[in-house]
């Protein structure tokens, strides 16, 4: 699979997600919203947006893997949060984690929400991945 990150020159620099990338020769994957849950359901880190985002990566990364590719593979990613405040604040720390699963940000955007599913989730990714096609 072939990846061309697009940041035009006539846009503001990018901080934290790229505007565009281009993607050839792979398969699309549709990755359904992923909170904080373990595979009990049970999520991992009530009232803990940084340890949620964590293992919504980590919940991400398992699908990724599943169709052979990993998160490097995803360049799509939504983000849902109960609180945009909450997640600029802790910016830095989201930060860290992110760069554990990603080399480089995929095209991202965020959203608050007033309601997840869970009712102690404080966040949801979801998004599109291009893997291999010989995976």
């Amino acid at each position: 699979m072939d990846k061309e990150i697009i940041n035009p020159d006539s846009l503001a620099p990018p901080r934290g997600f790229n505007h565009g990338i281009k993607v050839s020769d792979g398969d699309l994957l549709f990755l359904a919203g992923q909170d904080g849950a373990d595979e009990t359901e049970t999520i991992v880190a009530p009232d803990d947006l940084v340890g949620q985002f964590e293992q919504a990566l980590e919940n991400l990364q398992t699908v990724v893997q599943e169709a052979g590719g990993t998160t490097n593979d995803i360049v799509k990613l939504n983000v849902f949060v109960a609180d945009r405040d909450d997640y600029v604040d802790k910016l830095d720390p989201l930060g860290e984690v992110f760069a554990a699963y990603f080399d480089e940000y995929p095209t991202m955007a965020l959203f608050e929400v007033n309601k997840f599913f869970k009712e102690d989730a404080l966040i949801e990714l979801e998004g599109f991945a291009v893997v291999d096609s010989e995976a």
